[in-house]
């Protein structure tokens, strides 16, 4: 687990949950359930949770175990899409009893990723198991927006990306909120999304050229490796 989870009881019986990483422990080298768990847990008796979110997502069903744990909160909570809530953590974002996202944050849905080996048993047990847990995914976000769940199943067959007033103009947020100041953060190799809006990718250089932070020392070695395999997989990489 990484710098970028943590939960801090604040004053009256409020607290803020970070999670400014990825989901999952192991390859994802994010924050996990079981420490979620732990850590909500001993926050005792508190009446609001505020969630800030700046993550590209990571492991569904760890994600899902997230998502149901705030769900169960008794308490009222307020997610915040900070930068971005892509793949399973636009599902945590989804726990909210409301949900904000910043004026210049991203939302993204897309259907369950695997990986496989083996015969065509293999493979048809491992797309049967996709489609369900794609389904789950679809009735969350159908639940939260109202949408129907086809144009959402759609949504989630193209990847598709969801800026702040888009994202509010479809009920995946309640309202726009004025931007916090992060580092730059560009998407993790190991994802290879198909349709990452080049407002991201440009406002990763922009901030990786302006600001000497470390996080954002390597931004532009991130986005040529990432263009050059999306090239090699023929993938038409977004044009800053």
């Amino acid at each position: 687990m990484g710098a970028g989870f943590s939960i801090k009881a604040k004053a009256n019986k409020t607290a803020e949950i970070l999670i400014y990483e990825d989901v999952g422990e192991g390859w994802f080298g994010g924050v996990s359930a079981k420490q979620f768990a732990l850590e909500l847990k001993a926050l005792g008796d508190v009446t609001t949770i505020d969630v800030r979110i700046n993550s590209y997502g990571g492991d569904v069903f760890e994600g899902l175990a997230i998502y149901n744990q705030l769900v169960r909160h008794k308490a009222k909570i307020i997610t915040h899409v900070d930068g971005i809530a892509a793949s399973i953590a636009s599902v945590i974002a989804m726990a909210g009893n409301e949900i904000r996202i910043g004026e210049s944050g991203w939302l993204m849905i897309h259907n369950a990723w695997s990986m496989a080996a083996g015969d065509y048993h293999a493979m048809d047990e491992m797309s049967a198991r996709l489609r369900a847990t794609s389904k789950t995914l679809a009735d969350i976000y159908v639940a939260r927006t109202g949408a129907d769940l086809a144009k959402v199943k759609a949504w989630m067959d193209e990847e598709t990306w969801f800026d702040a007033s888009q994202a509010t103009a479809e009920k995946f947020a309640d309202s726009v909120t004025e931007n916090l100041r992060m580092a730059a953060r560009l998407v993790p190799d190991r994802f290879a999304f198909r349709h990452v809006p080049a407002a991201i990718q440009q406002a990763a250089m922009t901030r990786a050229d302006a600001e000497p932070h470390p996080a954002n020392a390597d931004i532009r070695a991130q986005l040529a490796a990432l263009t050059e395999r999306a090239r090699a997989r023929h993938i038409t990489p977004p044009t800053p």
